[in-house]
């Protein structure tokens, strides 16, 4: 029997409310069916006897149950269930052992059955009373589990991720399949919610997904269930579900999920607001283009996922000329489609090369003369560079000195170098080389 789910204070709170009314039960149960003869018929000495052997007999089931790895908040159908199992097999064995010590005598035995639905009213009528409070309606107590396709993990153990679960719960056309939950705060560790368990804490992610991996209930994505999430956590998960080959999204808010109906649930991915934490800057796109419009433009690391996006806004921009420098011939064969295809009439240059070579750098500034540099040439992940600091070094460090000093002599008007937030007071090695870049 585990005793570790009553560490929370409000599990012990309840298991003792659980207890007292196993205790009035059986004094409840004896009076609706004896009435006022009660202790004319039993003896208050044998009654109270009865009475302890019942708490204590109904105290280890409850326990071994599972009753408080539930919430109050979140009662449900799940939770009936498991008290109507607790209680019927704390009354069979309360029988058993008063057969082998009294015979039955000195009970009716029909108390036994009136004593079983007495405290499954009192155990279940509590929990669905404080739901209701919380709820102010029972409209979703009567829920059961569907099991859906894509398996997610939940972060965030409030009422968000109830919702969602719920949501899942009674829609049909849900494709999501909730396997666990991780809170961000820790307190709910070991408790459930709809019966799926909350299995640890945001930092303990790594063996979170261990244990399902064992169990064969690999989550394909992580969903943030929670409407407001510190910008560093979110960029921590993101950091992490990469690592482990998760994708994360975030859930609807509450009131778009609570309009859903029966129709699919459709999580969204993660927007930018959520990782800067403040409103997106609205760009100033007439700037941009006056900036852009009718200039020469090179841009390195033009076929990286930040290169290449920066390329094909250039181009829409209109600008004279547009370098693509890029090392990897396939992602410059595969930007210099998607710009071809998109604007022809922008006159362009594909050029193969490493920005770690300072003496190439130099000749293809002086070649193609660009009025304006945007340096996205990068080694950006950091579980790679942390394995390889030495290339980091050289690619974004030493490779952002080559372009620049370039730009300077050969009279570049303007360079902008794509950075990182990591580059902040940076906590591993590709932040340190890109405030190296930045300091340059």
């Amino acid at each position: 029997m585990r005793f570790d789910v009553l560490r929370p204070p409000r599990a012990r709170a309840a298991f003792v409310h659980d207890v007292v009314m196993a205790a009035l039960s059986f004094v409840i149960s004896l009076y609706l069916r004896l009435g006022d003869d009660l202790f004319v018929q039993i003896p208050p000495a044998t009654m109270l006897k009865g009475m302890a052997m019942f708490t204590l007999i109904a105290a280890p089931v409850f326990l071994a149950a599972g009753l408080y790895r539930g919430i109050w908040r979140y009662a449900s159908m799940h939770d009936l269930t498991a008290i109507t199992r607790a209680v019927t097999v704390t009354i069979l064995v309360f029988v058993l052992a008063l057969f082998l010590t009294t015979r039955l005598e000195g009970f009716p035995r029909s108390t036994f059955i009136i004593n079983g639905v007495v405290l499954i009213l009192l155990l279940g009528g509590s929990r669905f009373a404080y739901r209701l409070y919380k709820d102010r309606n029972l409209g979703h107590v009567l829920e059961r589990t569907i099991e859906r396709r894509v398996p997610v993990l939940l972060v965030g153990a409030g009422d968000e991720a109830e919702t969602f679960i719920r949501s899942v719960m009674r829609n049909p056309a849900a494709a999501y399949r909730v396997v666990g939950i991780v809170d961000e705060k820790g307190r709910r560790v070991g408790r459930s919610i709809h019966e799926i368990p909350v299995l640890g804490t945001i930092d303990e992610l790594d063996t979170v997904i261990d244990r399902l991996r064992r169990r064969d209930d690999m989550p394909q994505r992580l969903v943030i269930a929670k409407d407001r999430l510190e910008p560093n956590m979110v960029r921590n998960l993101l950091d992490r579900a990469d690592a482990l080959g998760l994708t994360v999204a975030r859930m609807p808010r509450l009131t778009a999920l609570r309009a859903e109906g029966s129709r699919p649930i459709e999580i969204r991915p993660i927007a930018l607001e959520d990782v800067l934490g403040r409103p997106q800057a609205v760009l100033d796109r007439d700037g941009m283009a006056a900036l852009v419009r009718g200039r020469r433009v090179l841009v390195t690391g033009a076929g990286g996922t930040i290169g290449g996006e920066l390329a094909r806004q250039t181009a829409a921009l209109g600008p004279s000329r547009l370098t693509l420098l890029e090392s990897s011939e396939f992602n410059l064969y595969a930007i210099d489609g998607d710009i071809a295809e998109a604007n022809p009439e922008v006159a362009r240059a594909s050029v193969i090369g490493d920005v770690r070579d300072a003496d190439f750098i130099r000749a293809v500034l002086a070649r193609e003369r660009p009025e304006i540099v945007f340096h996205a040439a990068a080694l950006k992940h950091v579980p790679i560079v942390e394995v390889n600091p030495d290339e980091g070094v050289l690619t974004n460090a030493i490779g952002t000195r080559n372009v620049a000093d370039a730009c300077r002599s050969t009279g570049v008007a303007c360079m902008v170098m794509i950075s990182t937030d990591k580059a902040v007071n940076p906590p591993n090695v590709m932040g340190a080389t890109k405030r190296l870049a930045e300091a340059y």
